[in-house]
């Protein structure tokens, strides 16, 4: 931990932002104060407009001029609220640098990375050349891991990988040694294991050159592992600060603890806040909201559904997309496989997960299953009948037992309609009657939530938690026996996900409807499904019951998974060691695996073999 013995270099004073609307001013940071050390990590946590991202532009001068900024921020002694553009920016990219939520956004994508890091040195030190800015912004890229610098370094943004480019923007922000640097939400979106590596690098970075870091998040499982101190902001006013310990043991404010005790939690076991208040006599295990998931006790009680009757069956799925080149004459050069021979069911009641990286084909596996439709190669059933199979009329029947809930609730929605014929339009496709429908939508709305009068409401008149509960109704609209839920709480905050996860949960126990849950979100996923099934390019490398997979994992893939989820929790967090999988040996193996699998099939006295 970091001795604060060393006066602050940053200094925020009852800073207040407010923004015009129609309705008057809208105050988006209240009397906002806090300091920051040299070598220190603080974390600002909260949810969606609490004000924490809007308080740290406010510090690099970048909120527009609409703005009305009061208050005091005095930084390395400048006067940061006096200084004009111009002075601001000799200051931002040298002395205090940002890296942002979306690399890709915060890239150029005309120029090439290695260009765009050696400006952020040249802009800042005139006398140094190109060629020596280009040499160091090699070394940079070099220091924060990304492979094969100089051939990179000529590369354009798009073809880096999410993580690179954060790799990438965090070269950029300790190019010239900064005094401080800005994080904000620096992991959203990321993998698990890529969001590991690169909050690792944020602290060897930190340490590189000795700058103080404010970490802008809602994730409070990076934050424990993290940050020295942290800030709890709610609705634009600071409501608690405090050592990481002191938050996450002690905390004092019940916004606080309602923060902690919705995060879910990849080992099963309750907050820190709510093991203190059990250990203390405060609280009986028997008062803990299940909200935010199932502890360890409730994932015994689980049911069994395997002997249930199967809603869906996979088997020997492939889907292969051919690589090809040339602009006018295209011609095939190899082949990608997306999905690699996956074989799962799922069982009337369960929730089955599908987990794994971006890319490893849990996308692709949902696309072939809702077309309903005879798949590339393997087969497909959905109530005992082979979606190659179906008639026209038959596949359109059944397009009401599989229903689909979307990652982003605000872009699945129309915004044209008011959200009572959002509801009404799937079941009008199903040939319903207008009095049927009519009582339905009310009993929709109610059983997600929400009230029969919000039917004439649109879609920008609720928040993100009610659009997705929206989604939820309509893919409940006609009666599903299955819902695919492809990422359906990552765009939430985390109590708004929590209260998502138990409707779902609480839906699944009263109509007894299937989920097929699709996430890289492996906290969510211990505290929702009864089996999962882990993904690496395009093949299964595990699959069981949920609570056997996270509490034995047998494939190194898992366990490297399952090591890069952080907890929140900052005394687990500082022993934990994270098991590294390496990927050219794994990838080797999945090759052997794949043609062990093809001979197999190739042989006809062999028996099946196990992906």
């Amino acid at each position: 931990m970091t001795e604060p013995l060393n006066e602050p270099i940053l200094r925020v004073s009852d800073l207040s932002v407010s923004f015009p609307s129609e309705a008057g001013r809208v105050n988006a940071v209240q009397n906002l104060s806090y300091e920051v050390r040299k070598g220190e990590a603080l974390a600002i946590v909260g949810e969606s407009g609490s004000g924490k991202s809007v308080s740290s532009l406010a510090v690099m001068g970048l909120l527009p001029s609409t703005a009305e900024i009061t208050g005091d921020i005095e930084f390395l002694g400048y006067k940061m609220r006096e200084m004009n553009d111009r002075q601001l920016s000799k200051l931002r990219g040298d002395k205090i640098s940002m890296v942002f939520q979306d690399p890709l956004s915060a890239l150029t994508p005309v120029y090439t990375i290695g260009d765009q890091v050696a400006e952020v040195i040249t802009l800042h030190d005139p006398s140094i050349n190109d060629a020596k800015a280009k040499a160091r912004a090699i070394e940079l890229l070099d220091a924060v891991g990304i492979p094969e610098p100089q051939r990179r370094a000529n590369q354009f943004p798009h073809e880096f990988s999410g993580g690179m480019r954060q790799r990438a923007m965090i070269a950029m922000a300790i190019a010239n040694e900064p005094e401080l640097i800005i994080a904000d939400e620096p992991t959203t979106a990321l993998d698990v294991t890529i969001q590991a590596q690169v909050m690792e690098l944020l602290k060897t970075a930190q340490e590189m050159v000795g700058a103080a870091t404010v970490l802008i998040t809602h994730d409070l499982g990076v934050v424990a592992g993290f940050a020295d101190r942290v800030l709890v902001m709610e609705k634009s006013f600071l409501v608690e600060q405090g050592t990481v310990d002191d938050i996450y043991y002690r905390p004092q404010q019940a916004y606080t603890q309602k923060l902690l005790s919705a995060v879910p939690r990849v080992d099963g076991r309750e907050s820190a806040a709510e093991r203190v208040a059990i250990e203390r006599g405060e609280m009986d295990r028997s008062e803990i909201s299940a909200v935010g998931g199932a502890r360890p006790d409730a994932v015994t009680e689980a049911v069994d559904t395997t002997a249930a009757p199967k809603i869906l069956e996979i088997k020997d799925l492939k889907r292969i997309y051919p690589i090809t080149k040339g602009v006018f004459f295209r011609r095939k050069i190899g082949e990608q496989p997306a999905v690699d021979g996956i074989s799962f069911d799922i069982h009337e009641g369960e929730c089955f997960a599908l987990v794994g990286e971006s890319g490893c084909g849990k996308t692709t596996t949902l696309m072939e299953i809702m077309k309903l439709a005879a798949p590339q190669s393997g087969t497909i059933k959905v109530n005992g009948k082979l979606t190659s199979d179906l008639s026209k009329a038959e596949r359109h029947q059944l397009r009401s037992d599989i229903a689909i809930v979307f990652q982003d609730p605000m872009a699945s929605l129309d915004p044209r309609l008011p959200i009572g014929d959002t509801l009404r339009e799937p079941m009008q496709v199903q040939g319903y009657s207008r009095d049927k429908m009519d009582d339905r939508i009310s009993w929709l709305l109610e059983t997600v939530g929400l009230l029969p009068e919000h039917a004439d409401r649109f879609p920008h008149e609720f928040s993100g938690g009610q659009r997705q509960r929206i989604g939820v109704a309509r893919a409940l609209a006609c009666d599903p026996k299955l819902i695919v839920l492809d990422e359906p709480t990552s765009a939430l905050d985390v109590t708004i996900q929590a209260g998502v996860l138990e409707l779902l949960q609480d839906l699944k126990n009263r109509l007894g409807v299937s989920y097929l849950f699709v996430s890289h979100d492996l906290s969510v996923v211990r505290n929702i499904s009864d089996r999962i099934a882990v993904m690496y390019k395009g093949r299964i490398v595990e699959q069981g019951r949920t609570e056997d997979v996270f509490e034995n994992p047998q494939h190194i893939y898992t366990r490297s998974l399952l090591s890069a989820v952080p907890i929140p929790d900052p005394e687990i967090e500082r022993k934990r060691e994270r098991v590294i999988v390496d990927r050219d040996e794994l990838a080797a193996q999945l090759e052997r695996d794949r043609a062990a699998a093809d001979s197999a099939a190739s042989t006809p006295a062999a028996g099946s073999s196990a992906a």
